[in-house]
């Protein structure tokens, strides 16, 4: 507060969602040295610069927990996808995919191409990718996952097979001084075949030493399809076993033959989570997007190429119809075209808003920011959740929406004084307009900006205003609050 009483910001007449899921409230906001610093009566804060945020909500900055941003932090720092939804947080490193620690000196497999080429994977540790992170100024904050494929790609000659304990050791070190370098825990995708070789005792080595840091594991179980019940089972043994909290990622019953089966799953997670600590993630769409493989290719399913290396022309074409331009199968059309990447209509709506009305679900975009023609969820899952679901769909309020954004989010990953609104907590804050947000971005036109969402503000600096990026590039890497480590958020 500068000496006259007046605030570095203030956000005058808000109507305050504070992130706790009650009602809201209206105040002024006063923001100084980055905090949230005062919550007043309306029009009764001077500051320096006056946000008039009259008719608008007011909310903590979105937590998306579950991205593959790992490589746009870097490359793309602005980070216009994630702003323009609201978002002021991303947690990177999910599915068992982080570009740490790796230093490729062959082309990668996928999924690790997913978010990079050889040349990317360029970091030895953790703490390497930590600074390289700071040192690009990321308009938004970065919480690190540390993912079980790259480590196995770092410390196997053949990751097609299983760990020796000798390769489980290495993997464990690296892992070790990742966490001490500050990441939020261990991801895995078993579902992936630079993973899929790995048994639960493999994951459970190394979930172990996340949880000694103080870690959670976050898992892409190893079957969404048919098997979905026993890897369910599989990730939520591992975290009992390495005692932390276990985290499934994108959670859905996947192909035609399971769509219905959410009831049963949620069940599940709810009897598990009466013995131990689990949460889970979901975006709000039908489809979900990753590496184009021949053997998630059913005939039966629409999927759409989001990118081809051999064939770029096809991005944004779907799989049937190259088939027939090729007179080919749609597997032998996908072995063409690989490396490739794609988007599968493999859930059903009634799944998927199950999902998202559990009490426990958070909101992660899992959107890949490089791919040629991404599925959109990459700039519009927050804006979908607020405006279709709640406005629309009337789902659940506004106020749980939020709740499930950020307050949910910052507790799941330890992340102290984030996701809400209260004084000493860093002014994250996104002002919108609950009669208008929405999601522009389609599946034929994935890369459209957010309606509705006006200013944003990042650790007190304004990234956003009136709907315009200024260019302020204010985010920090969120280290896990250890007190150990002497990490300061």
């Amino acid at each position: 507060m500068m000496p006259d009483g007046t605030y570095d910001v203030v956000i005058s007449n808000a109507q305050v969602y504070d992130g706790s899921g009650c009602a809201p409230y209206p105040a002024d906001i006063g923001i100084r040295e980055q905090k949230i610093a005062a919550i007043a009566a309306p029009a009764s804060l001077k500051g320096q610069h006056i946000i008039d945020a009259r008719g608008m909500a007011v909310a903590p900055g979105f937590i998306d927990v579950h991205t593959h941003d790992d490589r746009v932090v870097l490359q793309q720092p602005a980070m216009q996808p994630k702003l323009t939804q609201g978002v002021t947080t991303v947690i990177t490193g999910n599915c068992g995919i982080s570009l740490a620690p790796l230093k490729a000196s062959a082309a990668v497999p996928a999924p690790l191409s997913l978010i990079g080429t050889q040349k990317d994977y360029q970091f030895d540790c953790m703490a390497d990718y930590v600074a390289a992170v700071t040192s690009a100024e990321p308009a938004v904050n970065v919480g690190m996952l540390i993912g079980h494929s790259t480590l196995r790609v770092n410390a196997m000659a053949d990751w097609t097979g299983p760990a020796s304990a000798t390769e489980i050791g290495s993997m464990q070190t690296l892992l070790a001084e990742g966490m001490q370098a500050g990441a939020l825990g261990f991801s895995s995708g078993l579902f992936y075949q630079t993973s899929k070789a790995a048994d639960n005792a493999e994951v459970i080595a190394l979930a172990t030493i996340a949880a000694q840091a103080g870690g959670v594991y976050t898992s892409h179980i190893r079957d969404e399809y048919n098997g979905v019940m026993d890897a369910l089972a599989e990730a939520c043994d591992a975290g009992q076993a390495a005692q932390l909290p276990v985290i499934l990622s994108h959670h859905k019953c996947a192909g035609p033959a399971n769509w219905g089966r959410t009831s049963e799953t949620l069940a599940y997670i709810s009897e598990r989570r009466r013995s131990q600590a689990v949460g889970l993630d979901a975006y709000p769409y039908a489809a979900g997007s990753t590496v184009l493989d021949p053997d998630y290719v059913d005939g039966v399913i629409r999927i759409m190429v989001t990118f081809s290396e051999p064939y770029p022309a096809m991005s944004g074409r779907d799989l049937s119809d190259i088939a027939t331009e090729w007179q080919v199968d749609q597997k032998e059309a996908a072995r063409r075209l690989h490396p490739a990447g794609a988007v599968y209509f493999q859930m059903r709506e009634d799944d998927v808003q199950r999902v998202l009305s559990y009490p426990h679900t958070m909101i992660g975009s899992d959107g890949l920011p490089h791919d040629e023609h991404p599925h959109p969820r990459l700039w519009g899952a927050f804006p979908r959740v607020l405006g279709h679901y709640v406005r629309e769909e009337k789902l659940f309020s506004l106020a749980e929406a939020i709740r499930r954004m950020t307050t949910l989010s910052a507790d799941h990953f330890g992340l102290k004084q984030r996701g809400r609104i209260a004084c000493g907590c860093w002014a994250d804050l996104v002002i919108f307009d609950p009669a208008t947000i929405s999601d522009t971005a389609t599946f034929a036109q994935p890369k459209q900006a957010a309606k509705g969402v006006l200013w944003v503000l990042v650790n007190g600096e304004i990234a956003m205003a009136e709907g315009k990026l200024t260019g302020k590039r204010a985010g920090k890497v969120l280290r896990r609050q250890d007190e150990r480590y002497n990490f300061d958020d």
